[in-house]
C-alpha cells in the first residue's frame, strides 16, 4: 500500500531571535514544508520567556521563497478579530501567500495569567474563538465589515490589502477538548492537536471527520496535521532522557515519566522515529510538525538535519 502524502513542518523552538532568518533558510534548504511557531503573552508565573508568532514567522517569511510559515498557535481570545485579520493579512502579504494560520485558546499551565492581565474573562475564551472565526474570513474578504455580536461589535471595518491567499489563509484550529474538535469540524480549515498519544490522535481525527461531514462540508482540502514532540538521536537513551526532562511533568500515579515521554513523543534512533510517524499516519495524520525536544540551539539544528537527511527521504 503506498504511503500516503504527507507533508513536514518544524517548529522555531530554541533558535535565538537573530537567528530566526538563518534556522528558516537552513530549515528550507534542508526541504522541510512549514516553519511553525507558537506563542505566549506570559507563560506561566514565574514566566518563561516566550516571543509572539506573527512577528516571528513574519521575519523567517522575509527570509525564505519556498518554505510555507504557520502560527502553531497563535491565541486568538487575547486579540481583537479586527487587529489580528489585520496582523495575519499583514504576515501572508510579507510571506508570498505562504502562511496558515493555527489558532487556539490556550489549555496548558497558568492559562489565566495571560487572560487576566489583558482583561479578557478566561471563561468566555471558546465563545470568544467560535464568533471570532467568521468575523476573519469576513474581514479578509469584504469591505465596510460591520459586527453586533456578544463578545465583539464594530462597523465598516475595511482592512487594505486584504491577504494574498483567497478566501484568506488557511485556518487550523488546535486543541485537545470536545469543543476544539467541534470548532475544527465546523469553522476551520484544519486540526491540529499536540500532546495527543497515538490513540487519541486517531479517535480525534475520526470525531473531526464525522462532525464536518455530519455539517455537510467538503473535506477533500481540510489539514489533518499534528504538532508531534520529538527527540532523535544517534544514542535512544539520550533521546528518551532529553523527552523525559522536558514531558515527564505530565506523568500520573498510573504512568511514569518515561510511559508518558514515549506516548507523547517521536523518541530514540532514526528508525524509531520512522515507526512513530507511521504509525501517526495510520491515524490519520498528513501534516506533521516536529517539536524538536533539544538541550539548546545547536542540539535544534542538529535533529533538524538528522530528521531531514534520514527520516524524511523514507516517505518521499
Amino acid at each position: 500500500m503506498a504511503t500516503p502524502q504527507v507533508s513536514f513542518g518544524c517548529s522555531i523552538g530554541h533558535i535565538e531571535p537573530a537567528h530566526i532568518a538563518e534556522f528558516a533558510q537552513r530549515a528550507e534548504a534542508l526541504g522541510y514544508d512549514r516553519l511553525v511557531s507558537g506563542e505566549h503573552v506570559q507563560d506561566g508565573v514565574p514566566p518563561i520567556p516566550r516571543l509572539l508568532a506573527l512577528p516571528l514567522l513574519a521575519a523567517a517569511a522575509a527570509a525564505t521563497r519556498r518554505i510555507r510559515v504557520m502560527s502553531g498557535i497563535v491565541i486568538a481570545p487575547l486579540y481583537h478579530p479586527v487587529m489580528l485579520a489585520k496582523l495575519v493579512a499583514t504576515v501572508d502579504h510579507i510571506a508570498g501567500g505562504r502562511l496558515d494560520f493555527g489558532i487556539g485558546i490556550g489549555g496548558q499551565r497558568e492559562t489565566r495569567i495571560e487572560y487576566d492581565i489583558l482583561n479578557v474573562p478566561v471563561e468566555t475564551r471558546g465563545r470568544r474563538a467560535d464568533e471570532m472565526l467568521p468575523l476573519l474570513r469576513r474581514l479578509w474578504c469584504e469591505e465596510k465589515v460591520t459586527h453586533r455580536g456578544t463578545h465583539y461589535a464594530f462597523e465598516n471595518a475595511t482592512l487594505l490589502p486584504q491577504p494574498l491567499q483567497r478566501p484568506g489563509p488557511p485556518i487550523w484550529v488546535a486543541g485537545r477538548s470536545d469543543a476544539a474538535m467541534q470548532r475544527a469540524a465546523t469553522l476551520g480549515d484544519g486540526w491540529y492537536p499536540t500532546l495527543f498519544t497515538v490513540r487519541r490522535l486517531k479517535e480525534s481525527n475520526e470525531t473531526v471527520r464525522r462532525l464536518a461531514q455530519a455539517n455537510g462540508r467538503d473535506l477533500s482540502r481540510f489539514h489533518f496535521g499534528v504538532l508531534q514532540n520529538a527527540s532523535i538521536a544517534d544514542d535512544p537513551q539520550r533521546a528518551l532522557a532529553v523527552a523525559v526532562q522536558n514531558l515527564g511533568k505530565y506523568a500520573t500515579a498510573q504512568r511514569s515519566a518515561e510511559d508518558v515521554a514515549k506516548a507523547l513523543s517521536l523518541t530514540g534512533g532514526t528508525r524509531d522515529c520512522i515507526r512513530g510517524i507511521e504509525e501517526r499516519i495510520g491515524a490519520g495524520a498528513r501534516h506533521l510538525n516536529l517539536s524538536f525536544l533539544a538541550e539548546d540551539e545547536q542540539d535544534s539544528y542538529r535533529q533538524m538535519e538528522l530528521v531531514a537527511r534520514e527520516v524524511i527521504p523514507h516517505f518521499r
